[in-house]
């Protein structure tokens, strides 16, 4: 089953991303279908990606492979337990919902090959990163059909065990804001020193893009690297030592405890 044939149950901007990066990957088109109860969503997908699209899930996942849950977490149990009665044993359930436990999907779609992953926003550029975990039910052979889909817009990176899903919430699932963040703080503070709005926004943007992409593709750790470019009794070092005299990593620490933390409270919420 080199050829897995990949059925989205909801087909928004994270679903559509990733059929967009399959189809840029080779994947076939005959290969790949989508339900989406959008008139006009549908025909997009269509005529953008050449794939056949359903308004009915059951019909859409007759013959699947894999079927990718892309709904909203508030709504997954529902259609969860309206999908059951047409899936066959060995489909493999992917979901991308943020919240929703292995353990709360086997209950609604019985017990079967599950595949829980985080991705994040920057997968809508195939700049994303996802952290997936998948159930003892999943063969070899399967993980790598479920990294496959989720490689398509960026990094896929296995778990350990489900509880790291949290973590990873913390970490990647809600860090483009953390750095949004910080450029919004940094284009405010570059306009308080007299550049233009524009200006200070271009320049801490740039420098954001620069800086991640010096730690992508270097052989050391981001400490290296900032190490070296902090010369002593320089401008560079002045900033960072007022960071860290204002607890800077102490800080991000709390606010990624306070992600996690949040991410268990809603994994138990939306499971029930």
């Amino acid at each position: 089953m080199s050829n897995p044939i990949i059925a989205f149950i909801g087909a928004g901007n994270m679903a559509a991303s990733l059929i967009g990066g399959l189809r840029a990957q080779g994947v076939a088109a005959s290969a790949i279908r989508a339900s989406e109860p959008g008139s006009e969503q549908r025909a997009r997908l269509q005529q953008e990606h050449g794939i056949v699209t359903f308004a009915d899930n059951g019909e859409a996942i007759k013959g699947a492979d894999l079927i990718v849950l892309a709904v909203k977490p508030q709504i997954m149990k529902a259609v969860c337990l309206d999908l059951a009665p047409h899936l066959a044993p060995n489909q493999v359930i992917i979901s991308i919902a943020a919240g929703i436990s292995c353990a709360s999907l086997e209950s609604w779609l019985g017990q079967r090959p599950v595949v829980r992953c985080m991705p994040n926003t920057p997968a809508l550029l195939r700049q994303g990163v996802s952290g997936l975990f998948a159930n003892p039910r999943v063969s070899a052979e399967q993980k790598a059909q479920a990294e496959q889909v989720l490689s398509a817009v960026g990094l896929a990176l296995w778990l350990e065990n489900e509880a790291q899903i949290d973590a990873v919430t913390a970490v990647s699932g809600s860090g483009p804001a953390y750095f949004f963040l910080l450029i919004e703080a940094m284009t405010k503070a570059g306009e308080q020193l007299g550049l233009p709005r524009e200006t200070a926004a271009r320049l801490s943007i740039q420098t954001a893009l620069g800086a991640a992409r010096m730690a992508s593709e270097s052989d050391v750790e981001a400490s290296e690297l900032r190490r070296r470019v902090t010369s002593p009794n320089g401008t560079t070092e002045a900033a960072i030592n007022t960071f860290q005299a204002g607890g800077f990593e102490a800080l991000v620490q709390q606010a990624l405890n306070a992600a996690a933390n949040r991410s268990a409270e809603l994994a138990e919420q939306l499971g029930q």
